[in-house]
C-alpha cells in the first residue's frame, strides 16, 4: 500500500512514545492521521503539529472507539490503516511472600484483567470496527482495502519475574495475530504485529541514566535503547510491502530477557 495523502490513519496510543513516533512518519508520508489516546494536551498538540486529528479514546469502551471512529471518518474519511499502540504495563509476582512478616499474597485479579482489557482487548476492539469500514472500501492493487498493525512486546516470548499480566496481554496479541489475518483474507485487509524490545519511550526516560546504561548494556547489539523512529520505520515497511501478512516480528538488537 502506498502511503500518501490517499489514505487515512488511525494510531491508537498515538499521543507519546511509539504511537508518537508513527503518527509523525505516517504523516511525512501526507497520510492524514487521528490519534487516539486519553492525553488530551498531548494529543491536541500533536495532531496541530502533523496536521492531524486528536480524539480523546479509551480503548476499553465500545462507545468510546465509535465515537473516535466517527470524528476520524468524518474529518478524513475510512481510515485504511490501523495501527495499535495504546496499552498499559503492569508489574506483580502472581504470588509472593513477604521476606520480613512472612505475609503470603497475590497479584488483584482485577490488575490482570484490566492488562488484559486495555491490552488485549483493546487492540481486537479497535481491529473488528476498523476493519468493518475498511470492508466498505473499494479495493487498491492487488485486491487490497486496508492494513493494520499491532504492538506486541518481546514480553509476550520472554516475560520476566512480574510480568504475568502484561506478557499474557502481549501474548495474546501475538496468538490472535495469524487468525484474524485469516478471517480478513477475503476482504484484502493484512495484519501483523511487532514485538518491541527495551524502547527510549516516556516510560524508561524517567530512569536514572544508570538504570538505562544498564539496559542498554543487556542488548546484543546495538547497545542501546531502541529508538520509537526505528519502531516506525517498522511499522511503515508492515503497511507497504503488500506480501507482509499474518506475521510477528521481534525488533529488540536481538535481546533475551532474562527471568530477572
Amino acid at each position: 500500500m502506498k502511503i500518501d495523502s490517499s489514505v487515512s490513519a488511525v494510531v491508537t496510543g498515538g499521543a507519546s512514545g511509539l504511537g508518537e513516533a508513527t503518527a509523525r512518519a505516517l504523516a511525512e508520508r501526507g497520510a492524514k492521521v487521528a490519534l487516539f489516546d486519553l492525553q488530551e494536551e498531548k494529543g491536541e498538540a500533536l495532531a496541530a503539529e502533523i496536521g492531524g486529528i486528536f480524539c480523546q479514546v479509551d480503548v476499553t469502551s465500545d462507545e468510546s472507539v465509535d465515537a473516535g471512529l466517527a470524528k476520524a471518518r468524518e474529518a478524513h474519511g475510512q481510515e485504511r490503516i490501523l495501527v495499535n499502540c495504546a496499552g498499559i504495563g503492569t508489574i506483580g509476582k502472581t504470588t509472593r511472600r513477604d521476606r520480613e512478616t512472612g505475609e503470603i499474597s497475590h497479584l488483584p485479579i482485577a490488575a490482570f484483567s484490566k492488562t488484559l482489557e486495555v491490552n488485549t482487548v483493546g487492540s481486537f476492539r479497535c481491529i473488528a470496527k476498523s476493519a468493518a469500514g475498511m470492508m466498505t472500501l473499494d479495493p487498491l492493487e492487488d485486491d487490497e482495502r486496508g492494513a493494520i498493525v499491532n504492538t506486541a512486546s518481546v514480553a509476550a516470548e520472554d516475560g520476566q519475574v512480574g510480568q504475568a499480566a502484561y506478557a499474557a496481554s502481549k501474548g495474546g496479541i501475538v496468538g490472535m495475530t495469524l487468525p484474524i489475518a485469516r478471517d480478513l483474507m477475503g476482504e484484502g485487509i493484512r495484519v501483523n504485529t511487532i514485538l518491541p524490545g527495551i524502547f527510549h519511550t516516556p516510560l524508561l526516560a524517567g530512569l536514572p541514566e544508570k538504570a538505562r546504561e544498564s539496559l542498554a548494556e543487556a542488548v546484543p547489539f546495538p547497545k542501546r535503547l531502541g529508538r520509537p523512529d526505528e519502531f516506525a520505520a517498522l511499522v511503515l515497511t508492515m503497511i507497504e510491502v503488500g506480501y507482509f501478512n499474518g506475521e510477528h516480528v521481534r525488533l529488540d538488537g536481538a535481546i533475551r530477557m532474562q527471568p530477572r
